[in-house]
């Protein structure tokens, strides 16, 4: 890490003399620009993925963890006993709140998007529906199906349970997926900058000779080589990242129809975060730059 730190220090000051030591332009130079804004430009969406799937689980997670429904399948005469009943059996759980039976336009607006919107709800045999929420405390859901068969013997419960953790998991999943996607893009740069940074000092093997001869040692060799393509590979992060947010900034909206694809970017304070895209870029350079020099100044010798 001090190594590392005096190198950035070392960027920071330049030395314009050791700098002539490295052509100021060519393949190695174009190619190093592109790899970096290449590799920022996805190294954005990968932060955009990762962060729009931790709010996207965390979002599932609290939607799904206090709510729960009971389906009432019974015969039309005994359909308002059951569900009165079954309010009942709520209203006298420890950790239950808000129970109450969706009427017949809530659940039209429920099957709408499945069905139609002409559903005749009152002539089809649907089960009635009482959404209820659980208190911080929890309820025993063991306990209030036993009673629930006992008294409501049509009444189904379900905590969503089921559907909450492979959901959330999913979400994680994807998260994890843009992280590690985020480390093979700097990955994959790391290497495109090693050959590059090979490529150039294999090129320049009769200038280092010489410099060599006159007094030069190879840390001072190496250090031009290592501002060089971390100054390059910086700016190349720079213009990647600005169109990356840019491209991210103009995607469309996408609603609450889009299911997983809800909030795909960046929101609030996670605007900032590409902003470190371009200095780890630059940290990614300076290392491989500096463990090519090494190695190729010692096959050099």
């Amino acid at each position: 890490m001090k190594g590392l730190a005096r190198q950035l220090a070392a960027l920071a000051r330049g030395d314009a003399a050791a700098d002539r030591v490295v052509p100021p332009a060519g393949f190695t130079v174009r190619l190093t620009l592109f790899a970096a804004a290449a590799m920022a430009f996805l190294a954005v969406f990968a932060l955009a993925l990762s962060l729009a799937a931790g709010r996207l689980a965390d979002r599932w997670g609290e939607e799904l963890a206090r709510g729960a429904t009971l389906r009432i399948q019974a015969a039309p005469e005994e359909m308002d006993r059951q569900v009165a009943a079954a309010l009942r059996v709520l209203e006298t759980t420890p950790g239950v709140s808000g129970a109450r039976a969706l009427d017949d336009a809530e659940q039209r607006a429920l099957l709408e998007p499945w069905l139609g919107p002409d559903i005749p709800v009152d002539r089809l045999p649907i089960p009635r529906l009482v959404t209820f929420s659980e208190t911080g405390d929890g309820y025993d859901a063991a306990g209030l199906r036993l009673r629930l068969s006992a008294e409501v013997p049509g009444a189904v419960l379900d905590d969503h349970a089921r559907w909450r953790a492979p959901l959330v998991a999913a979400a994680g999943g994807l998260r994890l997926f843009g992280w590690m996607a985020l480390l093979l893009i700097f990955g994959a740069m790391a290497a495109m900058v090693t050959l590059a940074a090979n490529a150039a000092l294999a090129a320049n093997a009769q200038v280092i000779a010489v410099l060599r001869l006159i007094g030069a040692t190879d840390a001072y060799i190496a250090g031009a080589f290592v501002r060089r393509f971390t100054a390059r590979a910086l700016a190349g992060a720079a213009a990647g990242t600005g169109a990356g947010v840019l491209a991210v900034a103009l995607l469309p909206g996408t609603g609450d129809a889009a299911g997983v694809l809800t909030g795909l970017g960046f929101a609030g304070w996670h605007w900032l975060v590409p902003l470190l895209v371009p200095p780890l870029a630059a940290a990614t350079a300076l290392l491989a730059t500096r463990a090519a020099a090494r190695r190729v100044l010692r096959d050099l010798a």
